[in-house]
């Protein structure tokens, strides 16, 4: 790497679909939600420090988020924290750190990365980003981490990517939603497509450039306000302007649309845990296929469940199977695991039943 790269960590969603422990007021970033003895963001903020100093780490969270992360990460001034006053999805997230970051370094490469993903093959990692990095920097490309799918997963998106191409960074040919089984096992056979792990590297003014182009919603609201960034009136500025950006993720507003998108198919151990179930597939098993997190739990003719505890308590599970057994201060919920997918919709029906404040 020429230059240190600078790193944006994506810290403000809500985790929906961790319910009932992710909760408005404390989402699963800030949540120990492994077992691991540290939250995802923590994990994902030391990953990060193996590879780039302290003060080029950003984090951009939603601004009733800031003394989370505080908490979480001390060791970051108040100014790496971007509050966004709105959920606005993620091209206005990193319009917004984009235009901040290009007022200290505008030639700068910047990291994109979810705070809530594991990464066990870390070296590794650490070598793919610096080879993105490399490409981002010598040919002003935008660069996506692909990851080498071992099963038909209908979860991810996917990314296709030039076969033909002999170099380990591939031109991206397309992006794919969720497909269904058949398309994944398609995909899978065909060599020549890779989950979507949400992870981008390039450069500022590379960026920039591509929201002014196919993004204007978004670029012609933030980009005007470029001379106010990091002075006192920035924070009026984007609390009037920004939720005012539309509500569009990185990948319709820009990657699907450029013409200069990259990927490096690689192997590194990942895991998006966005769902109780691939929080479940990622930890290990016990000889009946449960996971157990924290608390005691006593099994009898149980299998395959996942079983999630804040009390330290006694949890006695009989001739169960195949079910998510979430048990906090407030909740206890005891949901089939296949249909997981619909615990963020149960929140809205909890809240429209005037359960608000478990929510």
């Amino acid at each position: 790497m020429k230059h240190t790269p600078y790193v944006l960590i994506m810290a403000g969603g809500v985790g929906s679909r961790f319910w009932p422990a992710s909760r408005e007021h404390l989402p699963k970033q800030f949540l120990d939600i492994t077992g691991s003895g540290k939250s995802l963001l923590r994990e994902t903020v030391d990953r990060f420090l193996g590879i780039v100093p302290k003060n080029h780490i950003y984090i951009i969270t939603h601004q009733d988020y800031t003394s989370l992360v505080q908490e979480v990460v001390p060791e970051l001034s108040t100014e790496q924290i971007i509050g966004e006053p709105s959920r606005n999805n993620t091209a206005p997230a990193i319009a917004l750190a984009s235009i901040k970051l290009s007022k200290i370094n505008p030639e700068a490469v910047c990291i994109v990365a979810p705070a809530d993903h594991m990464i066990h093959r870390e070296d590794e990692f650490k070598r793919v980003i610096q080879l993105a990095v490399q490409h981002a920097e010598e040919k002003d490309s935008l660069v996506t981490l692909g990851i080498t799918p071992t099963r038909p997963d209908t979860g991810y998106g996917y990314i296709e990517f030039d076969q033909e191409d002999q170099q380990e960074v591939a031109h991206v040919k397309s992006f794919r939603e969720k497909p269904d089984r058949q398309t994944a096992e398609q995909y899978l056979q065909s060599g020549s497509f890779v989950w979507n792990a949400g992870i981008f590297i390039w450069k500022l003014p590379v960026i920039l450039e591509n929201l002014r182009v196919h993004a204007p919603s978004v670029s012609d609201l933030l980009v005007p306000g470029l001379p106010l960034f990091n002075t006192p009136k920035e924070r009026d500025f984007v609390a009037d302007t920004y939720p005012k950006t539309e509500k569009i993720s990185i990948d319709y507003a820009v990657l699907e649309r450029a013409t200069n998108v990259y990927t490096i198919p690689c192997d590194i151990d990942w895991s998006d845990l966005g769902t109780w179930s691939s929080l479940y597939d990622y930890l290990d098993k016990d000889d009946s296929g449960n996971v157990v997190l924290s608390g005691t739990v006593f099994m009898d003719g149980a299998n395959h469940n996942l079983v999630f505890s804040k009390k330290e308590k006694l949890i006695v599970v009989k001739g169960l199977e195949n079910h998510i057994i979430v048990d906090t201060d407030d909740c206890l919920m005891i949901y089939p695991m296949h249909d997981e997918q619909a615990i963020k919709a149960l929140k809205e029906d909890l809240k429209e039943n005037g359960f608000i404040k478990y929510l």
